[in-house]
């Protein structure tokens, strides 16, 4: 190990620079890594919100996340009333496209019914929705305020609290409304539609209709149980929390989290190749002075242990230096980079393997080089 750091301080700078190249490298890999697990926590966040045991949703359908679901609004009182069920909420959920302080902001809306279920998991700043009309809490990724004024369709609503990572499966934060301003949003045709509706005689549109209905379950009761029972109505149907997590991350996060692999397995290859490239050309660097240590008898173990340690070495600082540094960055990604200890320690290893294996190059050079180099001009 001191013939190895006697060679790195030796060319310290030159050795520092490619070890900034590569923390750059790998600090990509982290990020891909880091907004993968971001993409995944955000979206279980979403469904995990509403504290909910069982999600009554029409019949046929996935649940309000993966495809359209639309039910009466008298829906939650039938489930309230099925034995074993201790609380039940209805909510809606959308996205709408708005404009503040004269920029355009996507948002998911969701609609629930203050005083029961379905409300945001916590508030860090503000209050909850008190009344049923006029009030919001959003997620603070939109750079609202308490008591700033939003307008949503024909809606103005006024910030009460504020929340943190609840965002939608698309990264666009959310803002949690009183059922009946969520329904008219989402149900209320345009007024222009609306009078062209009436002139041709068209009914009234049905705006008491909700997407999903959460309920909580009494202690000791079996949600497969509670969802066959509901399944029996034909024009509902039930999903666990834990299928409804389960579909989120397969069909909505599924697509996202094969591309962020793809694109991790092919940096760490790329990795892989600039390591040995670099230890190939240190190596080459240290013809004549690996040379020296063969003509002085050095065994072939010290001349590997050099070249294994540098890379190793390399490896190890440009890998602390990569997370450090999207540690500092990862608040300004569009996207959350979520970094897990357990990630990165992994990816450590995963670093050192191939830290291993790249120098394979660089020892096969220096095995081959002739001691009687050592004595050329």
């Amino acid at each position: 190990m001191t013939l190895a750091f006697r060679d790195i301080r030796h060319k310290l700078g030159r050795f520092m620079l490619t070890c900034l190249g590569l923390s750059l490298l790998l600090g990509v890999v982290l990020s891909m890594i880091g907004i993968y697990r971001g993409i995944v926590d955000d979206a279980l966040s979403l469904a995990r919100a509403p504290g909910a045991d069982l999600w009554v949703v029409e019949s046929g359908t996935r649940g309000p996340f993966a495809e359209a679901s639309k039910m009466p609004g008298d829906t939650r009182e039938m489930v309230a009333r099925i034995p074993g069920i201790a609380a039940a909420g209805s909510m809606t959920y959308q996205t709408v496209e708005t404009s503040h302080r004269g920029q355009g902001m996507r948002l998911q809306v969701v609609g629930f019914e203050p005083g029961r279920m379905g409300g945001p998991a916590a508030i860090v700043e503000g209050r909850a929705i008190a009344i049923r009309h006029g009030e919001a809490v959003i997620d603070r990724r939109a750079g609202l305020t308490v008591g700033e004024r939003l307008r949503l369709g024909r809606e103005e609503v006024t910030i009460v609290g504020l929340t943190a990572n609840h965002v939608s499966t698309g990264g666009d934060p959310v803002v949690f409304l009183g059922l009946r301003d969520a329904q008219k949003i989402q149900f209320l045709p345009k007024p222009s539609a609306y009078r062209r509706d009436q002139a041709r005689g068209a009914p009234p549109p049905a705006t008491d209709t909700v997407n999903t209905v959460v309920a909580r379950l009494e202690p000791d009761t079996a949600p497969e149980e509670i969802a066959r029972q509901i399944g029996r109505w034909k024009h509902l149907g039930a999903i666990t929390q834990l299928r409804q997590e389960t579909i989120l991350v397969q069909s909505v996060v599924e697509k996202a989290r094969r591309q962020l692999g793809l694109f991790t397995a092919i940096l760490m290859v790329v990795s892989a190749v600039v390591i040995s490239l670099i230890i190939y050309t240190m190596t080459m660097d240290k013809t004549r002075e690996i040379a020296t240590l063969k003509l002085i008898g050095a065994p072939d173990r010290t001349i590997v242990g050099l070249i294994l340690q540098q890379a190793l070495a390399m490896g190890m600082i440009g890998f602390v230096m990569g997370w450090g540094l999207i540690s500092l960055v990862a608040d300004t990604f569009p996207r959350r980079v979520l970094l897990m200890t357990e990630d990165a320690a992994l990816l450590g290893v995963v670093v050192a393997l191939v830290c291993i294996v790249a120098s394979g190059l660089g020892v096969r050079l220096a095995l081959r080089i002739d001691p009687a180099t050592a004595l050329g001009g």
